[in-house]
């Protein structure tokens, strides 16, 4: 389907093109490429970003993980237990404060993302070959720097 174009006379006060929606649209478009093997793996989108996480850098507590995945604390906490049920996860107090808790991947949770690997680097790989690997890697500077950016101004 050929892209819209926008009226001949757009309104005058809105001079910038509309980057939110572009971003939802283009996160929609690579997510498109990695759906179907977290469906045929019986993962859910979100529940793919907490196992990635874990698998890279290991026992985390809930508040890192929310951060790292985007994801709301009421929300990761129904998809924690969900994940704990499936036998994904495991929960340990934190020995310096019983309240905190470090959330590791199992063994169980190891084997599915190693045994998934193959068919996530092909979705990364089918990405390239679309985009060709400069523009992936300028892409994936550019969003290291806009996350970075706002970030520091978040906090600034």
């Amino acid at each position: 389907m050929p892209p819209v174009k926008p009226a001949s006379t757009p309104d005058p006060t809105l001079s910038h093109r509309n980057l939110p929606l572009l971003l939802l649209l283009a996160r929609e478009r690579v997510i498109g490429l990695f759906r179907p093997i977290l469906n045929a793996h019986g993962l859910t989108e979100q529940q793919w970003r907490v196992l990635r996480v874990l698998v890279e850098y290991g026992a985390l507590e809930p508040r890192q993980i929310g951060r790292m995945c985007g994801l709301s604390s009421p929300s990761l906490a129904g998809i924690l237990a969900r994940m704990e049920e499936q036998g994904l996860i495991h929960r340990e107090g934190l020995a310096h404060d019983k309240r905190r808790q470090a959330i590791s991947a199992t063994p169980t949770s190891r084997r599915l993302a190693t045994q998934m690997a193959p068919e996530i680097e092909g979705a990364y790989r089918a990405l390239e070959d679309k985009l060709g690997p400069a523009d992936v890697a300028r892409l994936y500077a550019t969003l290291d720097e806009l996350i970075a950016t706002l970030d520091d101004q978040a906090e600034g």
